[in-house]
């Protein structure tokens, strides 16, 4: 006889999903640190030219100045805005165009391959036209960051509503729902995870962007900060900037996933946090 005896994660799945919790927030916290140690212990006993990488200590030392002089802060919050209202313009119309080109195929049919080869097109070769247009300033580098992003989340919000499965159409449609209602409660909460897996890609590109834009035309933000330490061999100055932009990408990246968790709480943690 055959008995069917429940296991740890059946008998106690809070505690289950505590102790895995755990186990993940410690790899997660483990792996970077012990890349620290090794690049400290590197540094310090010559296998690395502290002169062109200074050890973690030097790093921390610089950014603490910096800190306490504010400079670091000023390019922080300069990058950050530009960031922040660059990727809300461009997933704000991505958003929109995704969801009708991907709900209506005449204008599908009609922008796409327009929209395609422009797509294709690296997107920091656009900065002489933006600087044409909108001059010196601010304008270019938040309509690069915006133009950018926009094609990340148009292109997955399009595809996220063309894939919706044909179960859910016609589930739809046997309740009698109107072309409005099948949009407003099939296809958009259908495509909602894939579209928030689109905004969190395009958070991590915008601040790649952003970076390179600031270098080239930048006069403040981290880009800025970044190579004109590296000019003039500050290259602690220039690994605070490197640092700073890591962790910038990565808490814009956890609030999206954070938001994308609440906002769809039918999907899978893996998608609705973002994840690919």
């Amino acid at each position: 006889m055959i008995e069917n005896v429940p296991g740890r994660e059946e008998r106690d799945p809070a505690g289950t999903a505590r102790r895995r919790t755990i186990v993940e927030v410690s790899l997660a916290v483990a792996v970077p640190v012990a890349l620290f140690l090794w690049w400290q212990l590197a540094s310090s006993w010559h296998y690395l030219d502290p002169r062109t990488h200074p050890a973690p200590s030097t790093i921390f030392s610089t950014a603490w100045d910096l800190v306490a002089d504010g400079d670091l802060w000023s390019d922080t919050f300069v990058t950050m805005r530009r960031v922040v209202l660059g990727w809300v313009i461009g997933g704000a119309s991505g958003i929109a165009l995704g969801l009708l080109m991907g709900a209506n195929r005449l204008l599908r049919k009609a922008l796409e391959p327009t929209l395609d080869a422009l797509y294709v097109v690296p997107k920091l070769a656009l900065l002489p036209v933006l600087l044409t247009i909108f001059g010196l300033g601010e304008g270019p580098k938040v309509a690069l960051v915006a133009i950018t992003v926009f094609f990340f989340v148009w292109i997955s919000t399009m595809t996220a509503v063309m894939s919706v499965a044909e179960g859910y159409r016609e589930t739809g449609q046997a309740f009698g729902a109107t072309r409005r209602q099948m949009f407003r409660h099939v296809l958009v909460p259908a495509a909602l995870p894939a579209m928030l897996v689109g905004l969190r890609v395009a958070a991590g590109v915008a601040v790649l962007v952003i970076v390179a834009a600031e270098y080239i035309v930048g006069t403040d933000g981290l880009g800025y900060l970044i190579f004109n330490a590296h000019a003039l061999g500050l290259n602690a100055e220039m690994y605070v900037g490197i640092v700073v932009v890591a962790l910038f990408g990565v808490l814009f990246a956890e609030l999206i996933r954070q938001v994308g968790r609440r906002l769809v709480p039918w999907a899978p943690e893996d998608r609705a946090a973002g994840r690919t």
